[in-house]
């Protein structure tokens, strides 16, 4: 498996980032750091998450950072530019699919369907998003999927919470989870970073606590 995939799955719990203003990038990189989970899935949804990107590969050369609802290639280009380690995106799009694989780029796409799975396996790749994962049967479907296809390991996300978390990762075929609880949004915008970073030890203590 691709080091940086191998990385994602020692944190257990990846941080799904919105953010807004690149005056917040410095901070939360740093309650993630001191939380004890140095990565962050920055979304491509704002205009203001590449330079955080920027920000928080340059401040936080420790932390892993990579770029979450990648559409296109030109944002891969973008998002690596600025110092994403790893794409990951909502659907799966063998365009950029098969950009990022030529480019060694570690890309996890968002799948729901085995029609889907069997286009991933294709393409070559050893890890695949499961979104919205709650809302397309959570484990339960997974465990359904993961049968005919044994090889394959699962980054759900989309409704991943302290509640539902620890059964998603005492799963053997799940890689990580995607969760956002721990950097919400109103935390971010209100400047609460000693709370980040206290959720964010609490979600590692979570992964140490199944998986040892």
């Amino acid at each position: 498996m691709n080091a940086v995939l191998k990385q994602m799955q020692e944190f257990g719990i990846i941080p799904v980032v919105v953010l807004n203003d690149t005056k917040d990038a410095e901070p939360l990189g740093k309650a993630l750091v001191e939380g004890g989970i140095p990565c962050a899935e920055v979304t491509f949804r704002t205009e203001a998450a590449e330079e955080c990107i920027r920000i928080m590969a340059e401040k936080f050369p420790e932390m892993l950072v990579g770029a979450g609802t990648v559409l296109t290639t030109e944002q891969v280009d973008r998002a690596v530019a600025a110092g994403a380690k790893f794409i990951v995106s909502p659907g799966l799009n063998p365009k950029v699919v098969k950009y990022c694989v030529e480019k060694n780029i570690p890309i996890t796409p968002g799948i729901i369907t085995p029609s889907e799975m069997e286009q991933a396996i294709e393409l070559g790749l050893e890890v695949v998003k499961f979104f919205p994962a709650e809302s397309f049967g959570g484990l339960k479907t997974i465990k359904s999927m993961a049968a005919p296809y044994g090889k394959m390991m699962f980054m759900p996300t989309g409704g991943i919470n302290p509640e539902n978390v620890k059964e998603y990762l005492k799963f053997n075929k799940i890689l990580a989870c995607g969760g956002s609880w721990m950097v919400a949004g109103n935390l971010v915008k209100e400047g609460k970073f000693d709370e980040i970073a206290k959720l964010v030890a609490e979600a590692k203590e979570i992964v140490k606590e199944i998986r040892g």
